[in-house]
């Protein structure tokens, strides 16, 4: 089996400039496409911004960053930017009839040896590769990485039946070479697994800010330095274990049925929305954020996560 050497990445937005950054950082050879030239331009800038960042805060070695530039091709033609690939991740929007056309694309133009991947998280794998032939979905994958993808370790990785142990176990290979965390998916299952427990928590957070219950800050600052302090290092079975198994049933038994269970997105969230208050890209969302603040706040949260990637790698 030949070892993946060349990558490809499809979409140089939010998450496919970050996931190109990210196989670029550790030696890749990634080529970046996208329909648009000034995506990929604008694209190719932020790639830049964020290895200067990470120079900065001693991640990376400022004379790396020109070398990292240089891995990353910019391609505005498909044929050109997969035909040698060894390995092509998709980041195009989240609608099937597009993914499907794309994967038969795909299908066509790459070698047959190449792997596919998605980086979806909410369409199912058997509907995306629906159009490829009986050879290449045994080279199909769902490879769910977090934004930004450059920073956040973890990679969601389907194993559904389609593909070889032998094949998942490259891929996983390939992860752990750029230092990233794979969770083996054993089912499709909508959300996988990450995305799922932060709608859990993110369900009870809306809920007891609807309640009065505390300021958006303090709830904040609960989860920040209560739950998340330990989940950073320590998993929850590994949490259940130190507290104990029947305390945690005792606390279930109590806590649960007086807690959120809606199955929609809770409706102060939907009305922020609907007054357009949808975060730091428009100034308000549940803080408010002045355009000459936004900035640093960004670089604040990159900040805080290069931090946090640098002592993780302690408890990997």
């Amino acid at each position: 089996m030949m070892a993946i050497k060349k990558i490809g990445v499809l979409g140089a937005g939010t998450m496919g400039h970050g996931i190109a950054e990210a196989f670029a950082m550790y030696g890749y050879d990634v080529n970046l496409y996208d329909v648009s030239e000034g995506a990929l331009e604008s694209g190719k800038d932020l790639i830049k911004e964020e290895l200067e960042l990470l120079a900065e805060e001693n991640f990376i070695q400022q004379e790396a960053i020109g070398e990292i530039l240089d891995r990353i091709r910019l391609f505005t033609n498909l044929k050109e930017a997969v035909v040698d690939r060894d390995y092509v991740i998709e980041s195009a929007p989240e609608n099937m009839e597009l993914k499907q056309q794309l994967f038969k694309q795909l299908d066509e133009l790459c070698p047959a040896e190449t792997i596919l991947a998605s980086n979806t998280s909410s369409l199912p794998l058997s509907g995306m590769m629906a159009l490829v032939s009986e050879s290449r979905k045994q080279r199909m994958i769902v490879n769910h990485m977090f934004n930004p993808a450059h920073l956040i370790p973890i990679v969601e990785l389907s194993f559904f039946g389609n593909m070889p142990e032998n094949i998942y176990q490259q891929i996983e290979d390939l992860y752990h070479s750029i230092k990233k965390q794979p969770v083996k998916i054993l089912k499709d299952v909508p959300g996988l697994v990450a995305n799922r427990i932060m709608q859990g928590v993110a369900r009870e957070v809306f809920s007891l800010m609807e309640q009065g219950v505390a300021e958006p800050a303090d709830i904040d600052k609960a989860l920040k330095f209560g739950p998340a302090f330990r989940y950073a290092t320590t998993g929850q079975f590994e949490v259940t274990d130190f507290g104990g198994l029947d305390i945690w049933c005792i606390v279930g038994d109590n806590l649960l049925k007086a807690m959120d269970n809606s199955q929609s997105a809770n409706n102060l969230l939907r009305q922020k929305v609907k007054e357009g208050k949808l975060g730091i890209k428009s100034g308000e969302g549940f803080y408010k954020y002045s355009s000459e603040e936004v900035p640093e706040i960004r670089k604040h949260f990159m900040k805080k996560l290069i931090n946090q990637l640098k002592a993780s790698e302690y408890y990997s």
